[in-house]
């Protein structure tokens, strides 16, 4: 049978009552856990694994896809509202989403999340369905130069929308970097920058410095400021996303999947990476530049897409090569091992009927996701009229239980505080927060990748030239380091409006 006639008998098994029921209880408990920073799907997962022995594999793995995907969502919601990302992968959101509720459009922000959230996941599962064995392919033919070369360009882009002040920017991208080399050096085993203390050896956790640094500097600077002016009750604005917010929103939706699904795809990928490639192609396409950093919907439409997009593409290898590209992927690759499911690329030929319904559940778990969350929209943004000192003294509290919960050490606590303090000392000499937190994400990877790279180079640099996937991005990174400067020769060379008419009124004249 061909794949679409496999899909339409996976969604006849999909669509049971019972499977329905476990559908329902996934997107319910990824959308809870998502809310939550620090616990994420992939500890759901885990945690539900011992618990779902006793049910069949297509209802355990139909609960499993649920929770992934409304842990996706689930982490949106408080970014937005109180600027407190869930999961790493919705750090991009907080950036323009919880200024839109700030300006009384939470309603509006969390809606265009839940519907770009449902038009990237749709299409990113369709892609699923019609290309996986030659993304797959793809993706394993790309080596550490190819990444090392993506990664790169994802730090040169974001020196392109630090905005007036590139030198601050620099300065926060490098604090980045700097705290993302915390750990042991995975080629020699020496510690760096561990301070002696073996709860470091693994490095910081990005949930940890993202919660940190949004949430925790958030409070901090408000609380400093509360004596300087009253608090104040936040408006919640119109319920619904209106006419010109369709019409900002539709093209971020399909940009933000065409880079979320091969991303997703790609063994090095995840879902951060697409969400700030996203981002940054929406504030340079957008005919409303000057809101973003203000309140952009396109910064939320598109890093939301790029997000659910990511997850339907991690699924690619994982089911068609057994390659998980992240933690969740990872625990329900050891959820098929423990049912006696081999994955790898004989599971389509070994187990369609099971691959198939859930496939089919991940099309029925998304269109729940919109029927539960479309509606709350409004009735989540009404969070926003408490009281600022109550409402900042509720992150405090699930911005605690988020950290450390991550790891379950105090550590993290004290790593709390000491990043909240930063992200306070950053609002206050006006550095930008996105690229330090670009650097914690892509600084290990780029070590990792260039040092894999030389590695199999022989110490050669021309290794890094040696895929052409990668010389065609270093020729974008130079094309989009030369473009402002070519931009700047051509604006000297050509006289002002205003000179140009008094020269020829003075031909004129003469």
């Amino acid at each position: 049978m061909d794949n679409l006639t496999w899909l339409l008998e996976g969604f006849s098994q999909a669509a049971t009552p019972t499977n329905l029921l476990y559908a329902c209880l996934g997107v319910l408990l990824g959308t809870a856990v998502g809310v939550l920073p620090g616990i994420g799907p992939a500890m759901t997962v885990a945690l539900l694994l011992p618990v779902t022995y006793n049910v069949s594999p297509s209802a355990a793995f139909i609960m499993f896809a649920g929770i992934y995907y409304g842990g996706m969502y689930g982490g949106s919601t408080t970014s937005i509202l109180l600027n407190t990302p869930g999961e790493s992968s919705s750090v991009i959101t907080a950036i323009e989403g919880n200024r839109m509720a700030k300006a009384g459009r939470a309603a509006q922000a969390l809606a265009t999340a839940a519907i770009g959230s449902f038009v990237a996941g749709s299409i990113g599962t369709m892609l699923l369905v019609l290309f996986a064995p030659m993304v797959s392919s793809f993706a394993v033919t790309l080596g550490a130069p190819s990444y090392l070369a993506i990664m790169l360009l994802a730090l040169v882009a974001v020196t392109a929308i630090l905005g007036s002040s590139k030198l601050r920017g620099v300065i926060s991208l490098l604090l980045g970097l700097a705290i993302g080399l915390v750990g042991i050096d995975f080629l020699t085993g020496q510690p760096r920058a561990t301070f002696g203390l073996p709860q470091l050896s693994d490095g910081i956790d990005i949930v940890v410095v993202a919660v940190a640094v949004f949430a925790l500097g958030e409070a901090l600077w408000v609380a400093a400021h509360l004596r300087r002016r009253p608090a104040e009750v936040i408006p919640v604005g119109r319920p619904w996303m209106g006419k010109q917010d369709w019409k900002r929103s539709w093209k971020p939706w399909l940009r933000g999947t065409a880079y979320g699904f091969p991303f997703g795809a790609l063994p090095a990928g995840g879902a951060e990476l697409p969400t700030f490639l996203s981002y940054i192609t929406e504030k340079r396409l957008s005919k409303h530049k000057d809101e973003f950093g203000k309140g952009a919907i396109e910064g939320v439409a598109g890093p939301e897409a790029a997000n659910n997009a990511s997850a339907a593409g991690t699924l690619v290898p994982m089911l068609s090569l057994g390659l998980p590209t992240n933690a969740t992927a990872a625990v329900m690759l050891t959820a098929f091992v423990s049912y006696g499911i081999q994955p790898g690329p004989t599971l389509f030929e070994k187990e369609p009927l099971l691959i198939w319904t859930l496939i089919a559940s991940l099309f029925i778990g998304n269109f729940l996701l919109l029927v539960l969350n479309l509606p709350l929209a409004p009735l989540w943004a009404k969070l926003l009229r408490t009281p600022r000192p109550y409402l900042y003294a509720g992150i405090l509290f699930f911005a605690t239980l988020g950290a450390f919960a991550v790891n379950l050490q105090p550590l993290d606590l004290a790593l709390l505080l000491v990043f909240g303090l930063l992200g306070l000392m950053m609002r206050r000499f006006g550095l930008p927060v996105l690229p330090l937190i670009i650097g914690v994400i892509l600084g290990p990877r780029i070590e990792r990748q260039l040092r894999q790279t030389l590695q199999l180079g022989g110490g050669d640099w021309s290794n890094l030239f040696s895929e052409p996937v990668a010389v065609v991005v270093y020729v974008l990174i130079v094309a989009l380091l030369a473009l402002p400067a070519i931009v700047q020769l051509i604006r000297h060379r050509r006289p002002d409006p205003t000179v140009q008419e008094m020269i020829e009124r003075e031909r004129e004249n003469a």
